[in-house]
């Protein structure tokens, strides 16, 4: 069956696991597929030569978002030309290790966003700003928990939880366990606390 005839079906947001330095490349490839896919960038301050530049790099090297069909994902990954003369797949799902396929209770399904969290990802990350940073869990001190809209500023409209991260106030944004990403400090006034 070719990709045209393939059912189209309600898209949705699958994470994808791409081997380490590939990115690029996995990218490519989506979309020389037709798919629609996200590589999270990001802007680095570093020092070279003793000069201060500003760097665009991927934020999470290992994975790539598809925005497709079940039956497009499942269609991209059954392609012989993923398994390049190393054998091993460019691409791969990310499963969500939190729940169970309904006809197989010992396997996990492919992890699934929604497209009102990956919204608030890319606009989060559509900004540049070299002080958003992806954070480990073991980095988060949330105050309190509070989840929160970012009511003014460059970051207006995020959605996220307060945690204090490298001794500064932040909103931090959730995508999936192992997937934070935080905003630059932000004061309380341009906090909007609410339930989300």
């Amino acid at each position: 069956m070719s990709v045209e005839n393939v059912p189209s079906g309600n898209k949705q947001w699958f994470v994808l696991r791409v081997t380490y330095g590939r990115i690029i490349k996995a990218q490519t490839f989506v979309e020389a597929k037709g798919l629609e896919c996200y590589v999270p960038l990001h802007y680095k301050e570093i020092w070279k030569q003793g000069k201060r530049r500003i760097i665009i790099e991927p934020l999470i090297p290992s994975f790539l978002f598809v925005h497709a069909s079940a039956e497009r994902v499942d269609y991209l990954l059954q392609d012989k030309s993923i398994k390049p003369l190393e054998n091993r797949a460019l691409l791969s799902y990310y499963y969500d290790h939190t729940s169970h396929c309904e006809n197989s209770p010992t396997k996990n399904p492919p992890l699934v966003i929604s497209d009102a969290a990956m919204d608030n990802f890319i606009r989060l990350i559509s900004i540049h700003n070299p002080h958003i940073i992806p954070v480990t869990s073991e980095n988060i001190k949330y105050k309190l928990g509070d989840e929160v809209v970012i009511t003014e500023g460059e970051f207006k409209d995020i959605r996220g939880r307060v945690a204090r991260i490298a001794g500064q106030q932040r909103v931090l944004v959730k995508l999936f366990d192992g997937c934070l990403v935080a905003t630059a400090y932000v004061p309380t006034s341009a906090l909007s606390f609410s339930k989300i």
